[in-house]
């Protein structure tokens, strides 16, 4: 007898076939795919009998550049998505590397699921991820004139401006930052197994 994880598994290989690579880890099933098969895999996601994934719950941006405590020697963006199943009751994590760290760029899936607009100006706007086929790609939560991409690991903590109000002009201005960078703690893993029970 096949346990619900072992059927969502052979589905997935079964629609996918040899261009992705499918985990599981702690009850949970991850599907790596090649950058430039990420739009039909995510199209026969949605539309295979045997999967039906017809919700996107969540898309974000990933930072890979300091993973692993600085061993980790992969692409340094990825997009990942999180979908759901209702027909199967399925879960699945779908991550895709950008092929290039200077110019991270994916296909766009608001062809596939309209609410990944949202998902998507997010991703671009905190990490600077670009969406193929994105009908509107343009910031979301950061300021119009903002310089950079937050989320990033490498942007600095401080900024690289601030914003106040002049009363002399009468107006809000941007001047560069007058704190003084401060230093943070290290982390600190207490030993191996710490958090995972």
């Amino acid at each position: 007898m096949t346990t619900k994880i072992e059927a969502l598994e052979l589905a997935l290989k079964n629609a996918l076939g040899e261009g992705a690579a499918i985990t599981v880890a702690l009850g949970e099933v991850t599907v790596v795919v090649q950058a430039s098969k990420y739009l039909a895999s995510m199209q026969k996601l949605r539309d295979d009998p045997a999967l039906r994934f017809q919700e996107l719950v969540d898309l974000c941006g990933v930072d890979y550049q300091s993973y692993g405590e600085g061993t980790w020697d992969g692409l340094r963006f990825a997009v990942v998505s999180h979908l759901l199943s209702i027909e199967h009751n399925w879960r699945v994590r779908v991550r895709v590397f950008c092929p290039d760290d200077d110019m991270p760029l994916v296909d766009s899936v608001t062809s596939v699921w309209r609410n990944a607009n949202w998902f998507e100006r997010e991703a671009f706007d905190l990490f600077g991820i670009l969406f193929e086929g994105h009908g509107d790609l343009r910031r979301i939560l950061t300021d119009y004139g903002f310089i950079g991409h937050p989320f990033r690991k490498d942007f600095p903590i401080s900024g690289y401006v601030e914003m106040r109000y002049d009363p002399e002009q009468k107006r809000v201005i941007y001047q560069p930052v007058t704190i003084e960078p401060r230093e943070n703690i290290p982390r600190v893993i207490r030993e191996e197994t710490y958090g995972m029970k």
